[in-house]
């Protein structure tokens, strides 16, 4: 049975990433790989064996174009209103929290922000399915 183990993307500048993805969801760097032409991080959460490649081209000096087929990476929060207020008082602004219903239950409760480069990223509250 195959496991998920990371996710990649492209960045344009490493500090910049490595410095949101900390103040923003508290994933720290687990590896950092510097090749000819290229740099691996991965970024993991201290609480999931996940990880969040990051790409970073020496020689790249535009913003990647994210077509449309990139959709959101998702992660999970236990407060979903502190986190949402944390991330404000840190100068990140997030988008508005958001309720999903299905049937005439809640679903989802969520917000999304974006990364530096513009991937979307939802933070979902710890909620049935999201765990």
């Amino acid at each position: 049975m195959a496991k998920p183990i990371h996710m990649m993307i492209r960045v344009l500048d490493e500090a910049r990433s490595v410095a949101f993805y900390r103040a923003a969801l508290g994933f720290e760097v687990a590896e950092r790989l510097a090749f000819d032409g290229f740099t691996l991080l991965y970024l993991k959460s201290p609480d999931s064996p996940f990880e969040l490649e990051l790409t970073i081209n020496h020689d790249r000096t535009e913003p990647y174009a994210r077509g449309d087929g990139y959709g959101h990476m998702a992660v999970v929060v236990d407060d979903l209103d502190a986190e949402h207020a944390r991330l404000i008082q840190g100068d990140i602004t997030p988008e508005p929290i958001k309720e999903f219903h299905r049937d005439g239950a809640l679903l989802a409760r969520f917000f999304f922000l974006n990364d530096p480069d513009g991937y979307r990223i939802e933070v979902l509250q710890h909620h049935g399915r999201y765990r």
